[in-house]
C-alpha cells in the first residue's frame, strides 16, 4: 500500500516537473481541481441532506425515519464541511473546521442510538413484515 502511494507521489512530481519546465501554471491548475474537487463534494453532501429529508417524509415509521435523518445528515455534512476545508486558506479555520467534523462524526451517530433506544425502552415498536425485532427485555 505504501509502495503504491510513493509511486503515485513520484510520478506526480514527475508530472509536476515537466509541466513546470514548459511554462506551465502549476498553480492555476491546482486551484481548478481544487474547485473541482469542492464542487464535488458539495453536490455529494446536498445529495445526501435531501436524501435524508426526503426519507424523513416518506418512510413509514419512526426507526426508518431516524436511520434516514441520522445516516445521511452525518456523511452529508462531512462532505460539506470538507469542501469548506478545501477553499479555506487560513489553517485556524480548517482546524475549526476538522474539530466540527469530529464531534459531529462522533456525536451524530450517538444520538440517533440514543434516542432509538429511548424509543424502544419507551414502547415504541417498529413497523415489522415477518421479520422481529430482538428482545431488549434482560437491559437495564
Amino acid at each position: 500500500m505504501i509502495a503504491a502511494v510513493l509511486t503515485i507521489v513520484m510520478a506526480a512530481e514527475a508530472v509536476v516537473r515537466e509541466t513546470v519546465n514548459a511554462g506551465v501554471d502549476v498553480g492555476a491548475i491546482l486551484a481548478f481541481l481544487r474547485d473541482v474537487v469542492t464542487i464535488i463534494s458539495l453536490a455529494g453532501g446536498l445529495f445526501f441532506v435531501l436524501a435524508g429529508t426526503v426519507g424523513v417524509i416518506r418512510l413509514p415509521d419512526f426507526y426508518t425515519r431516524l436511520h434516514a435523518a441520522g445516516m445521511t445528515d452525518t456523511l452529508g455534512a462531512e462532505l460539506i464541511l470538507f469542501a469548506l476545508m478545501l477553499q479555506s486558506d487560513n489553517w485556524q479555520v480548517i482546524a475549526k473546521l476538522l474539530l466540527v467534523a469530529f464531534f459531529l462524526f462522533v456525536t451524530s451517530p450517538t444520538a440517533t442510538h440514543a434516542v432509538a433506544h429511548a424509543a424502544y425502552k419507551a414502547g415504541e415498536r417498529p413497523k415489522l413484515g415477518r421479520w422481529r425485532a430482538p428482545s431488549l427485555e434482560d437491559d437495564t
